[in-house]
């Protein structure tokens, strides 16, 4: 198999397969240019490609893992049987019971703003049924499914190599990183599981590790939301892990993950702005023609795409709402969670490229911002665009 997280991504590689954001690129990028810049036509059959890979994955993935894992109102993978309600009055809770919902708890996600009561679903209705039966009953309810979110990252694309070395300056602002956890090779400033088994090492996980460390970044606190949990990397882990991360006084935080919108997670990311904190996410790997990548599609979210060694970009880059920048991401340079040396191709491995830029700034948001388009080499179309962003960073920095 080609990918590089297929040791300890849970839900997918119990399947035996790559992550359901991870487009096994032998199959598509081998047969057509892995540049936009290719015709319409080839573009067009390898976005179509890329979409059927996505929705066979996540196909197979609730096939196997029926007992943990459903589709939700909007047909995206979700936890089973379990709803989040919101901000929730005395009032809207016993609507809810009246109509068979169970409560499972309330919780208030330490280092953020939010409180949630869980909800069990009643046995009779899927989750998708219980979401809209719920949402009729409280229109004005914020309601969220526990939606999965998977790496996205790309594939091994090279037998191993020498060892990675870094000319970049030491960074020693805190940045956080939600993922999974690197091999025992690696020891980061603070390391935390939020999910069944975790921390547990995986391959994208110490890969991520790999490209900070090489970008300059000493001070890296990781945060696991898969470990072994066949529902890993869902909403309410990935909120505790930006609760624990900002508490903890991480700076920038690298999410190289992709999954659908989601109320709690859109709080949360919102939650942690407010404090200062510069979020960086991936735009995902299911091609230009794949629904809009979250969480880089939420507000102020530096979204992050990627480009190749000759600066064009990946054909199988997703799409965000918005796209801020772009930054090296094929034929990268990393240990796996072994130790063992490899390369590896994905929009996820442009996103701690970019944080460790983020990183390097003082000041607030606009200030780092402002220094970034600065060092931002355009390319594609002059001006801001929808394939680069405000430009290239780090290009220099390829390990």
């Amino acid at each position: 198999m080609a990918a590089l997280a297929a040791t300890a991504m849970p839900a997918t590689a119990q399947l035996g397969l790559p992550p359901i954001g991870l487009p096994p690129l032998g199959d598509v990028t081998d047969t057509i240019s892995d540049t936009l810049e290719d015709t319409n036509a080839g573009i067009a059959r390898a976005s179509g490609k890329l979409l059927r890979i996505r929705d066979n994955r996540i196909a197979n993935l609730l096939r196997n893992h029926a007992d943990a894992v459903e589709r939700d109102r909007n047909g995206d993978p979700a936890r089973r049987g379990e709803l989040f309600l919101l901000d929730a009055d005395p009032d809207a809770l016993a609507i809810a019971q009246q109509a068979g919902f169970v409560i499972r708890g309330a919780e208030q996600i330490d280092g953020l703003d939010i409180g949630l009561v869980r909800l069990s679903v009643p046995s009779s209705l899927s989750l998708a049924d219980a979401e809209k039966t719920l949402q009729a009953l409280l229109p004005d309810a914020t309601i969220s499914a526990d939606n999965l979110h998977f790496p996205a990252s790309g594939s091994n694309a090279s037998p191993p190599l020498a060892m990675l070395t870094s000319s970049t300056a030491s960074i020693r602002s805190a940045v956080g990183m939600i993922d999974g956890a690197p091999g025992n090779h690696v020891r980061p400033s603070a390391m935390r599981g939020f999910a069944q088994g975790a921390p547990y090492p995986s391959n994208h996980g110490s890969a991520i590790v790999s490209l900070l460390e090489h970008a300059g970044v000493k001070d890296i606190r990781v945060a696991d939301v898969y470990g072994n949990d066949p529902a890993g990397g869902n909403a309410l882990a990935i909120a505790q892990a930006l609760g624990w991360l900002t508490k903890g006084g991480a700076k920038v935080i690298s999410i190289s993950l992709v999954g659908p919108r989601n109320a709690l997670l859109e709080r949360a990311v919102a939650s942690v702005q407010r404090e200062g904190v510069i979020v960086v996410a991936a735009v995902g790997n299911d091609g230009p023609a794949a629904p809009p990548a979250y969480p880089a599609s939420y507000d102020s979210v530096l979204a992050v795409t990627a480009v190749d060694g000759r600066n064009r970009a990946l054909i199988e880059a997703g799409k965000a709402r918005h796209l801020d920048y772009a930054a090296p991401g094929a034929g990268l340079r990393v240990r796996n969670a072994e130790g063992e040396r490899t390369r590896v191709r994905g929009t996820s491995f442009a996103v701690p490229l970019v944080a460790a830029r983020v990183a390097a700034y003082p000041g607030d948001r606009s200030q780092i911002i402002t220094q970034l388009d600065k060092e931002a080499i355009d390319l594609g179309k002059k001006g801001t665009d929808d394939t680069y962003g405000r430009g290239l960073l780090c290009g220099d920095c390829r390990p």
